[in-house]
């Protein structure tokens, strides 16, 4: 689809500064571009998934110990990599964190982002290993770590460069595909590597949703520990909140929490049954021992950018448990805490006054993620994804507002650690009317339009640079979950649309 740039770079820029996304009339792909997708979908629909298999099969999860470049795993990832791209006639350059795989040349380039560590995840919850590609517990999905973030689009770019190589379509930029393996646990270096090597000069980073991405809320962190020292000590024989722990990795919406009730009575039990049975979307299971009444809940993860993809299993809990004032032990405390700062609602609305919204963007999201045991307390820590509209100066004095507020009504706070990540918005994507054209077309949804999301891609690293796809609009997200999958229709219409666009790009 051809645009003028300036046309596109001036929507753009009223984009960025006003709350209505910016109309682009879509035009169809060219007729090369359309036959090398169809090419590519009808010759490689098989080796596509197999090639994902094998991608999924490294265990690439960030080890805190050992960096990427070391890391045994990774190295045999990039190694599999390597073997990929001579099978299919590509060139391959290891940079250590970042493995670039190019098709043609030219100092003209078109970069397709992407990365090949994955998130933390929990094998019990899953039906088979989540580093075997699951093709058969639930047709018609491929379930495994990665599928979907962001080993499905490494192999789906791939097919893609693939088949142009196959149809010999000419190319006046060279086409190269970055595989970052620092993307969920270390920004550093990639932002160095790119100090010194020249990007290219049209990007698409393959990690977020369609129809394009051009805007990313800022994350953030409010951190805090209810201290063992000052916790109160209930009276003898008084039930009271002994134990309160959830959640698994930071930007996961926690799918499981549990509790500890000492002194508990049946009546206790029966009240808090009722209140977590008016819960939508959770489950709870109750087991005594003595007097003590242990509370586990089951609710369901997600992406912390999207906690209404999920059912937080720790602001239930919290929920569930309020059917009585507890005292403000450690874990007390914490209780306390959630229903009085932050509730079962997901935008910090009961939070001082952090919460807020952009007419573009959304609003901000406001999840608790992980409560972790500290030798000195109980530490909860909030995952916020944040739009612009806001100073990172007047956010953090909210926050610690309403945190000063909250702690001279109640107790003491120790480790009270405010991250705030700054809102991203791309101001300068002229190749985004070719996005659009695209996938209108392969999708038939017309006059598609930018979307905002509330993750963070390495789009920011990259000049010009937004997401498209692999996740369709409307959808739920689903890595970072314990239930992560590609369907193979999306994986399939993914394989057209990036090779449509590589193909309109790159000629």
């Amino acid at each position: 689809m051809i645009r003028q740039t300036l046309l596109a770079s001036l929507l753009l820029a009223s984009f960025a500064s006003t709350a209505m996304t910016p109309a682009l009339a879509a035009s169809v792909p060219g007729e090369t571009a359309v036959k090398t997708a169809k090419y590519a979908v009808t010759t490689y629909r098989k080796d596509l998934i197999d090639t994902l298999g094998k991608l999924v099969s490294f265990n690439t999860v960030a080890d805190k110990a050992i960096p990427s470049d070391q890391n045994p795993v990774h190295i045999a990832f990039k190694e599999a990599l390597k073997q990929e791209a001579a099978r299919l006639g590509l060139d391959y350059a290891d940079h250590g964190w970042t493995v670039i795989i190019g098709l043609g040349q030219g100092e003209q380039r078109v970069g397709v982002i992407t990365h090949g560590d994955v998130q933390p995840v929990d094998a019990s919850k899953w039906k088979k290993s989540p580093f075997v590609l699951d093709r058969t517990s639930e047709p018609g999905r491929l379930l495994a770590r990665g599928a979907e973030d962001d080993k499905g689009p490494i192999a789906t770019a791939l097919y893609a460069m693939k088949s142009i190589r196959d149809k010999g379509v000419p190319l006046s930029k060279r086409i190269e595909l970055y595989v970052y393996m620092g993307e969920e646990s270390d920004w550093g270096p990639l932002t160095e590597f790119l100090k010194t090597h020249q990007p290219p000069q049209v990007n698409i980073t393959l990690d977020a949703e369609y129809p394009a991405v051009t805007a990313e809320k800022g994350s953030g962190t409010v951190a805090v520990t209810v201290p063992k020292a000052g916790s109160v000590t209930p009276p003898e024989g008084e039930p009271y909140l002994a134990a309160f722990g959830g959640g698994f990795f930071r930007s996961q919406i926690p799918e499981d929490a549990t509790a500890l009730i000492a002194n508990a009575t049946p009546e206790i039990e029966q009240q808090v049954r009722a209140r977590g049975a008016r819960q939508e979307g959770m489950q709870y299971g109750f087991t005594w021992e003595g007097n003590n009444l242990a509370v586990k809940a089951k609710g369901v993860s997600a992406h912390s950018s999207k906690p209404e993809h999920g059912t937080n299993a720790v602001s239930m809990l919290a929920d569930a448990l309020a059917v009585r004032p507890w005292a403000n032990t450690t874990a007390g405390g914490v209780v306390n805490f959630l229903n009085d700062l932050v509730g079962t609602g997901i935008h910090g609305e009961k939070f001082g006054k952090v919460a807020y919204r952009d007419g573009f963007m959304g609003p901000m999201t406001f999840a608790p993620t992980v409560i972790t045991q500290r030798d000195d307390g109980i530490e909860v820590s909030i995952n916020l994804r944040r739009p612009q509209g806001k100073s990172s100066e007047q956010l953090t004095a909210e926050v610690n507002a309403a945190l000063a507020d909250w702690q001279a009504r109640r107790l003491p706070l120790a480790n009270v650690a405010v991250r705030i990540g700054e809102p991203w918005v791309q101001k300068g994507a002229p190749h985004l009317p070719t996005l659009m054209g695209v996938f209108s077309y392969f999708t038939g949804m017309k006059d598609p339009k930018p979307v905002a999301i509330g993750g963070g891609t390495n789009s920011r690293l990259f000049p010009g640079a937004v997401s498209f796809g692999p996740a369709m609009p409307g959808k739920v997200y689903t890595g970072h979950s314990e239930h992560e999958f590609i369907t193979e229709k999306q994986l399939l219409l993914n394989l057209q649309m990036y090779t449509a666009v590589l193909v309109e790009l790159a000629k």
